[in-house]
């Protein structure tokens, strides 16, 4: 099993690399072809992304079914005059023109076709369906019955359902055209939307519970088709995508819908967002440049000197340098609270590894170019290998950060019981006299490449390492021997313990390690996730974070209850 998980880590860490010597990519509408037997379904790749383009994870994935069978020349041309091949430039995305199957769609045949495609897709979790007339009568009546995985449908012309559709999964949706109003209504009574606005001939509907769950409809008749997908980009399609990682873990791979409905995501548009990224390369150190992102929400901008925290995200292992920045939930949160952001290429991968003083460099970078940021609220997170980085850097680190987060991560046995001089542990010992550092760990109990400690398991395990290095440094009774008695999901006794449900349909057990009612260490568990960011979890994390900052001077932590 090791094995596997780390040929499948490998794989996916050569997915997400950015590379300046990227090797020509294969032919996709020959890929497809040989795929699924067919020559008639169109396939179009955007431009490869750079490191100032967009992280190409949630890259979206166009499913174009049109009015008719249409041939390879015209279906170039419809993607290109659409405007859904300057997306698809722009997002690193790619677009399919899936032909029916026979002369007409047939809601049974085609239906199965397509969700043998996305099977064999296995990881594209942004896909958006574009029906066109008789395209759009399918989408309706066949595609929108397993749309468990759909970011969003579009529905252009074409005819409503013969029968309702509530009861199937929920899913996003523009719908335009002359029986718009009637066609919507199936997905407004299964997405439980309501009214939000209405513009002209314009409505859009929003679930109360999930803002990014919305319904439009535009009953403009004979619009230009570049027309209306502009609009669908902007009052849908550019909201979200979908993101399974129940009972797996994405990268492994499903069939279709096998764990249940994707949960819906915010897809990150900086203008929509009031962000301004900035892409930043330098030789800080003279070992050759560093990459990082910044990322500067409008109330930052022209804030008061120290007036603003900064929060350092880190990657997982060989993961693009913006996987944090874009999927772990802080840059909404950045918006809306005010604070920077920083994510660090700090691996390297065509750039200078960073280390842990390469990191301290340029944090420091930031606090000289951006006066505002406040020294005393620096904090860091990471995730997998990145939270493994961040678990350290708090232990070696402890005069810059005033507290650290760990998605998925913790320490690695052997910087506990290896043959280094000084380990992690030792460090923690030196340190656990009057100095204090908050934690906060967060896992999925399914997670099957940094395991969740449970009772079956033998031998040391790495998150709950990273809770004895704080317990040892924050002064806290040190716990050896897990004792699921105890607590049948942490096996410590834990304060303020409680159950939480999510509107994502998933639940997290969360508790506290307390010193004088300080609590220095929080644990979560998120049932049943598996290795990846909870994104519910960003918002969790920065509640714990601002609870404490570091004076500057003395380097005392300080508690804000």
């Amino acid at each position: 099993m090791k094995k596997i998980l780390l040929s499948i880590l490998l794989a996916v860490a050569c997915l997400c690399q950015v590379r300046a010597d990227e090797p020509k990519r294969p032919d996709l509408a020959e890929y497809f072809a040989k795929l699924v037997g067919r020559d008639d379904v169109f396939a179009f790749r955007g431009k490869p992304a750079d490191i100032h383009g967009r992280f190409n994870n949630p890259a979206p994935v166009f499913m174009i079914f049109p009015d008719a069978r249409t041939s390879k020349e015209d279906a170039e041309s419809m993607v290109n005059e659409s405007g859904i091949k300057q997306i698809i430039d722009d997002f690193a995305g790619s677009a399919y023109v899936i032909n029916p199957l026979g002369e007409k769609y047939d809601n049974v045949k085609d239906l199965e076709s397509y969700v043998a495609f996305v099977e064999r897709l296995r990881i594209a979790f942004n896909i958006k369906v574009v029906g066109i007339g008789n395209g759009a009568t399918f989408v309706n009546e066949a595609i929108a019955r397993k749309a468990g995985n759909i970011a969003g449908i579009v529905s252009i012309g074409g005819k409503a359902p013969k029968k309702a559709l509530a009861g199937e999964s929920p899913v996003p949706a523009y719908i335009i055209g002359k029986n718009a109003k009637k066609i919507a209504s199936n997905y407004i009574t299964r997405d439980n939307v309501a009214l939000q606005a209405k513009e002209g001939k314009k409505s859009i509907y929003v679930n109360a519970d999930e803002e990014l769950m919305r319904v439009v409809v535009n009953e403009v008749e004979n619009s230009d088709l570049k027309a209306v997908i502009a609009d669908a980009w902007e009052d849908l399609l550019s909201r979200n995508y979908r993101f399974n990682n129940y009972k797996h873990t994405w990268y492994t791979g499903e069939k279709y819908c096998e764990h249940g409905d994707g949960e819906l995501e915010p897809w990150i548009m900086f203008d929509r967002y009031g962000l301004t990224r900035n892409v930043c390369t330098e030789n800080l150190a003279g070992t050759g440049d560093y990459l990082w992102y910044e990322y500067i929400p409008e109330a930052a901008k022209n804030a008061a000197d120290a007036s603003v925290p900064l929060v350092v995200l880190l990657h997982g292992n060989n993961n693009d340098p913006r996987t944090q920045a874009e999927t772990s939930g802080f840059l909404p949160l950045a918006s809306r609270e005010g604070f920077i952001v920083a994510e660090l290429e700090w691996q390297g991968n065509g750039w200078a590894v960073m280390g842990h003083d390469g990191i301290e460099t340029v944090v420091y970078e930031l606090f000289n170019k951006y006066p505002q940021i406040d020294r005393s609220r620096v904090y860091c997170e990471g995730l997998s290998a990145g939270a493994f980085n961040a678990t350290a850097l708090g232990i070696k680190k402890t005069h810059v950060f005033a507290a650290v987060g760990a998605q998925s991560g913790g320490i690695m046995p052997a910087l506990r019981f290896g043959s280094s001089k000084v380990t992690l542990f030792d460090e923690a010992i030196l340190k656990s006299e009057g100095i204090d550092m908050p934690y906060f760990s967060i896992s999925g109990s399914d997670d099957e490449a940094v395991v969740f400690p449970d009772a079956r398991q033998k031998g040391p395990n790495a998150i709950h390492l990273a809770w004895q290095a704080y317990q040892i440094m924050n002064n806290l009774p040190v716990v050896e021997t897990l004792d699921f008695d105890v607590d049948p999901n942490f096996g410590i006794k834990l304060e303020n313990r409680r159950r939480v449900d999510t509107n994502k349909g998933i639940s997290y057990e969360i508790g506290d390690q307390c010193k004088a009612g300080m609590p220095l260490i929080r644990y979560i568990v998120v049932d049943g996730y598996g290795h990846w960011n909870f994104q519910p979890g960003a918002e969790l994390m920065w509640n714990y974070f601002k609870m404490f900052s570091r004076d500057p001077q003395t380097k005392k932590l300080i508690y804000h209850e």
